[in-house]
């Protein structure tokens, strides 16, 4: 899908005629992938790259072009069961237009307010700032979740809510290495701004985007570390439920075959002393009885 775009009195606006000088591909089909590698010149390698979960983030000077690939976040659904992915998107930046492609459809141009852009190269460092607050909003979900699967297993034995903190710990993973990658693209960028024609307000813009995304990368980082140094513990809590259910089984079981014993003894194939006495039936429920109440008080006395 092709979507157009046009800066409109410094702002992104939408171009209904498809003419505008920055053009969206999302998914790109084949014939618009053909325009892109020969009429445009991009490199079918980098066209492929940017469309590669995998690929790292990076920079290219191409005669014609420069192509910048960059990591995201992909939009969450529920059949993801917990795992925040990662996704690259590809920027390629020419002399009078912008085309970007990624492969799933993302909103590059919103959340962040009434954004001024004077340039092409402005609306590069408007795109990549959108991405380092879907970060964070995706961590401050991830922070959510993580407790309340906390809470969960505190309470619940089952293995579900266990897996759950393993695919975040998963996420993390990713996370960080995505920003990482994200934080050497951007210092290539502060480098190379003299070639890409920054002007002076997006330096200092590229400069709080490098302290923004630096410090995504650490809450990433620090989020995980504590996921991960918790995840003995949570499973230590499980074994401890556990425990804690068969020592009452086992209480319950003993509470059983005890008077069971002492039934079974009177109920033997042998002559028993006042088996003709009418009363011995209900002697032998008495016996049974106060036997499981002594097991019972003995337990309590050697559990305290």
């Amino acid at each position: 899908m092709k979507r157009a775009f046009q800066i409109v009195d410094r702002l992104v606006t939408p171009c209904p005629d498809g003419n505008g000088s920055i053009v969206l591909y999302t998914n790109p089909d084949d014939q618009e992938r053909r325009f892109l590698v020969d009429e445009l010149k991009i490199d079918d390698h980098t066209l492929t790259s940017s469309l590669d979960p995998d690929e790292l983030a990076r920079i290219e000077f191409e005669p014609e072009h420069t192509a910048l690939i960059f990591k995201r976040p992909k939009n969450y659904s529920s059949a993801d069961q917990l795992l925040f992915g990662v996704a690259s998107t590809g920027v390629f930046l020419f002399r009078d237009s912008l085309r970007i492609v990624a492969r799933d459809d993302v909103p590059l141009f919103d959340g962040g307010g009434k954004q001024r852009v004077d340039s092409l190269s402005g609306v590069i460092l408007r795109v990549i700032a959108r991405t380092v607050v879907h970060f964070r909003e995706h961590l401050r979900a991830i922070n959510t979740v993580s407790d309340e699967l906390q809470g969960e297993i505190n309470r619940s034995m089952e293995n579900r809510h266990l897996i759950g903190m393993f695919t975040l710990e998963k996420s993390l993973v990713y996370y960080v290495s995505a920003l990482q990658s994200n934080g050497a693209l951007l210092e290539k960028l502060r480098h190379s701004a003299a070639k890409l024609g920054f002007m002076p307000d997006e330096l200092e813009i590229l400069d709080d985007l490098m302290i923004d995304n630096s410090q995504c990368a650490r809450q990433a980082e620090m989020t995980s570390n504590i996921l991960a140094s918790l995840m003995d513990a949570r499973a230590s809590i499980v074994a401890n439920n556990i425990n804690v259910l068969m020592k009452r089984l086992n209480v319950i079981t003993i509470a059983i075959m005890v008077p069971t014993l002492v039934v079974s003894a009177f109920s033997m194939n042998i002559p028993i002393p006042f088996q003709e006495r009418g009363w011995m039936f209900y002697a032998v429920h008495v016996v049974a009885l106060m036997s499981a109440g002594a097991f019972l008080y003995l337990w309590k006395r050697l559990s305290k």
